[in-house]
């Protein structure tokens, strides 16, 4: 479908001719109400330009001075006028249909024109009413634009409405799907930037058509903005023969119209036409499913292509801008101080007309005033986009799913898959509200979370053939091969209120480091703004983690995700470390029942030795760490040595290696501490989990040396506790880049994170040991000889480090395992810190 081209005549100011009325082209708006739309289009222009420019006299009742401009002009002009086109057209379709929308706006620096529209459809003064819509309001709309104090150029948590901040590009169209998902009455309206479209994300996201249930989920309907440049190269699409570009979309699975063109008249009319065609044929779509037709349908899609600034200055100092890349962020420059520049602002702000557009005392006309939707019916105050569907989950019983651990280290299990289990119980129960989902790469049954498939399958609209593995229509897992969908469907899901995890493995965690830093970016932001409900978190599982991927070599070694989260605020980033199944059972219930946050939780899913029982483990992710008596042996004397660790490996290591020193050197005296939340170790001024001086000293001791057997890159260690009184003791042991396809206790030796290695840094942290030491060191040596021998013979680990276990204990040992109760009480948990009003936050303790 194409609009017919053509170039109005120009002024010399460089402005396009100022008609009083459009000519009439058939279509589906009558002459009044295409004479309407364009006149609301015209004011959204207008105000966008004003937040660009100007910090006074915003409806030029007189004539523009160098005082009335910013003094530092900050904004993009380019993508706005087209913005502000479709915005529109999607208030008249809302408005005729009754339909309950969304938006989602990928193109970056879009904000000028929707922080427009939430102006002029009302939100915006309901909810910051000094922005009033007057004179004195516009004023400071104007003024606050990229301003000193006021807000932003991307479309960010204080735009009303907005879910997907865009400043960064390739999430939009996997937002949409996810906020899309379990809503079957929303439509998400979801503008792709041509600019957008060429990145890596976003060319993956095409393919979430072929998730969406017609019959249960909501609907997305992909916009597609060309207007043909990037900051200042031509865009790919735009370039493309039209021909290839339906081709390429009609292969995605679409079925595209296409609007085209720069005349405002017949452009209205073909825009109309092509969404009214897209919501017959959703509704038809929706319609047929209602009535059992099987299949993924071909959903529509609309390509709009305009010219970049569209309706801005034609020329500036003899060179073409409108259309060009020069209108992409201010084309008209030195305002303030160029009097040429400043006659072509005002001339390009007048040709809006704002005389016919707003009243005398600077709102909105009246009859303008009714073309947009009413109430939670407008864009900017849709409640799906403040997460109003927020509940907390049904959450199982633990001790239904828990492992029995009648004593620490003798048992086997796989952490994983006892928490697939778990979040078999979750899908079950909260199967009618339809409010949690699972998302990953093809790792669901490879991280052993496969009992989910019990109850429920992965979701599939394509054909399913005999032999395809729990593939169904309607299934709550999303697995694609792409991080970057999969972590991108989670964050509209939880956004729009609803709960989910993404799990992956650790060292692709990587490929979504930006993606989880605009999100983190997104909820500090959204935490100042009383009137943001808080939103479920964000919750990542990391599985098949470094240590044990011995199998798939050094490529799949990394775990540096971990220290990337630890950058972000202390009020939203969570790292956890759980040593074995009950563990991770806890410490997944707790990220489930909060708000606001980015959990990590990294657990392996190999058979791994068990340690706590449910209530002890309960008791332990509570306090985040603390002393593990049962595998102490201090006495009342204290330490010699603190053996410390955080995650499966390191744990298990570290208590081996207390074992090789009990058997070796008994009169060395071992306190053992684990840390299942990582945020305990820095200062509580540095982040909310962080223990006290009082209790994290009497963990730690204020002058022992700590071996710190880590899961991650030892230095996070070091920076997490460098204002800790005996940081200068801690020497902590990690991954330290060493990796290669090879065994899993192999893994450890490389990176001198083996028991062996551990127990010789706390014999060295020893002195008074003496001759003791050398005839314990000597013995190391000999074991890891041994062990260097072993496995290059027989590619296997030795016997006795394969199936090593905790000694058993004897029928007069002391049988207390208690974790100490006064760590348990200092020991910070969610539901101490201050949050918003509605905010689920604290750990459940089974007893």
């Amino acid at each position: 479908m194409d609009a017919t081209h053509g170039t109005r005549e120009r002024h010399a100011s460089g402005h396009r001719d100022d008609r009083r009325a459009l000519p009439f082209v058939p279509g589906p708006l009558g002459p009044d109400s295409l004479q309407r739309i364009d006149a609301y289009w015209r004011a959204a222009n207008y105000l966008s330009v004003g937040q660009i420019y100007l910090m006074a006299n915003p409806l030029l009742r007189e004539p523009l001075k160098p005082e009335h401009v910013k003094p530092r002009l900050l904004g993009h002009w380019g993508t706005t006028p087209g913005l502000n086109f479709i915005y529109a057209h999607l208030n008249r379709v809302i408005r005729q249909r009754d339909l309950d929308m969304i938006a989602v706006w990928g193109p970056g620096h879009g904000a000028p024109g929707l922080v427009a529209n939430a102006y002029l459809e009302g939100t915006y003064s309901e909810i910051y009413p000094d922005v009033a819509q007057d004179l004195d309001g516009m004023a400071r709309l104007f003024r606050q634009f990229s301003f000193p104090g006021g807000i932003p150029s991307h479309a960010s948590p204080e735009l009303p409405g907005s879910i997907h901040e865009g400043g960064e590009l390739g999430y939009a169209l996997a937002h949409a799907f996810g906020a899309a998902l379990d809503s079957p009455g929303l439509t998400v309206a979801c503008v792709i930037g041509d600019g957008e479209a060429e990145t890596g994300p976003l060319a993956a996201s095409w393919h979430a058509n072929k998730f969406l249930d017609p019959r249960t989920d909501g609907t997305v309907l992909p916009i597609l903005h060309l207007n043909g440049y990037k900051i200042a190269s031509p865009t790919l699409l735009a370039r493309m023969p039209a021909d290839e570009l339906r081709s390429l979309l009609v292969g995605y699975g679409y079925a595209p119209t296409f609007v085209e063109g720069d005349e405002p008249a017949p452009m209205h009319q073909a825009m109309a036409t092509a969404l009214d065609a897209a919501c017959d044929a959703i509704a038809d779509i929706r319609r047929r499913a209602g009535h059992g037709e099987a299949g993924r349908p071909r959903w529509p899609m609309i390509v709009l292509r305009s010219p970049k600034g569209w309706t801005g200055p034609d020329r500036v100092d003899g060179k073409p801008v409108e259309g060009t890349w020069r209108s992409h962020q201010v084309p008209v420059a030195a305002v303030r101080e160029n009097a040429g520049h400043r006659a072509i602002l005002e001339s390009w702000m007048r040709s809006y007309r704002p005389e016919e557009l707003f009243a005398e005392d600077g709102s909105l006309v009246v009859d303008l005033a009714a073309l947009p939707p009413q109430g939670p019916r407008r864009l900017s105050a849709n409640p799906h986009a403040n997460a109003h569907r927020s509940a907390p989950l049904r959450l199982p019983d633990l001790g239904r799913v828990a492992v029995a651990v009648p004593e620490p280290g003798r048992l086997t299990a796989e952490a994983t898959r006892v928490l697939g289990t778990y979040l078999r119980e979750i899908l079950t129960l909260n199967a009618a509200s339809r409010n949690f989902r699972i998302m990953g790469p093809d790792e669901t049954a490879s991280n052993r979370l496969d009992a989910v498939f019990a109850v429920t399958g992965r979701a599939w609209q394509d054909e399913i053939l005999p032999g395809d593995d729990h593939l169904r229509r309607d299934g709550r897992v999303m697995e694609v091969l792409s991080e970057h969908l999969c972590e991108g469907w989670l964050e509209g899901y939880v956004l729009t209120g609803r709960h989910g995890l993404f799990a992956t493995y650790e060292a692709f965690a990587h490929v979504v480091d930006s993606m989880v830093n605009q999100h983190a970016k997104w909820l500090k932001s959204s935490r100042d703004l009383p009137w943001r409900r808080p939103v479920p978190s964000l919750n990542i599982l990391l599985s098949s983690h470094v240590w044990r991927q011995d199998h798939n070599g050094f490529s799949h070694q990394d775990p540096g995700f971990i220290d990337f989260v630890a950058n972000k605020r202390g009020d939203t980033a969570r790292i956890y470390l759980p040593p074995d199944a009950n563990t991770l059972l806890c410490a997944m219930d707790h990220c489930l029942r909060t708000y606001d946050r980015i959990n990590v939780v990294v657990a392996g899913k190999q058979p791994a030795l068990q340690w706590l029982a449910l209530d002890e483990a309960a008791r332990h992710c509570a306090a985040g760490a603390g002393i593990w008596d049962w595998a102490s042996n201090e006495g009342d004397a204290g330490p010699d040595v603190v053996m410390a660790c955080a995650g499966d490996v390191p744990t298990l290591e570290t208590l081996a290696a207390v074992d090789w020193l009990r058997r070796h050197l008994p009169e060395l005296r071992v306190r053992v501490v684990n840390v299942v939340d990582l945020m305990t170790l820095p200062a509580p001024e540095t982040h909310p989990h962080g223990l006290d001086a009082s209790t994290f000293d009497s963990v730690f001791t204020r002058d022992r040396p700590v071996v710190f057997a880590y899961h991650g890159y030892p230095w996070l260690i070091h920076r997490l506790t460098y204002k800790r009184t005996n940081h200068g003791n801690f020497h902590v042991h990690g991954f330290i880049e060493e990796g290669t396809t090879t065994t899993p206790f192999d893994m450890c030796v490389l990176n001198r994170l083996d028991r062996y290695h551990l127990a010789q840094a706390a014999i060295r942290a020893v002195p008074r040991l003496g001759a003791r030491a050398e005839h314990a060191e000597e013995a190391l040596r000999d074991a890891l000889a041994a062990h260097r021998e072993h496995v290059r013979r027989t590619g296997d680990d030795l016997p006795e480090v394969r199936d090593w276990t905790w000694p058993e204990r004897s029928a007069t040992e002391d049988h207390d395992r208690r974790i100490e109760g006064d760590i348990m009480q200092c020991g910070p948990t969610d539901a101490d810190e201050p949050g918003r009003a509605g905010t689920v936050d604290g750990w459940t303790v089974v007893t």
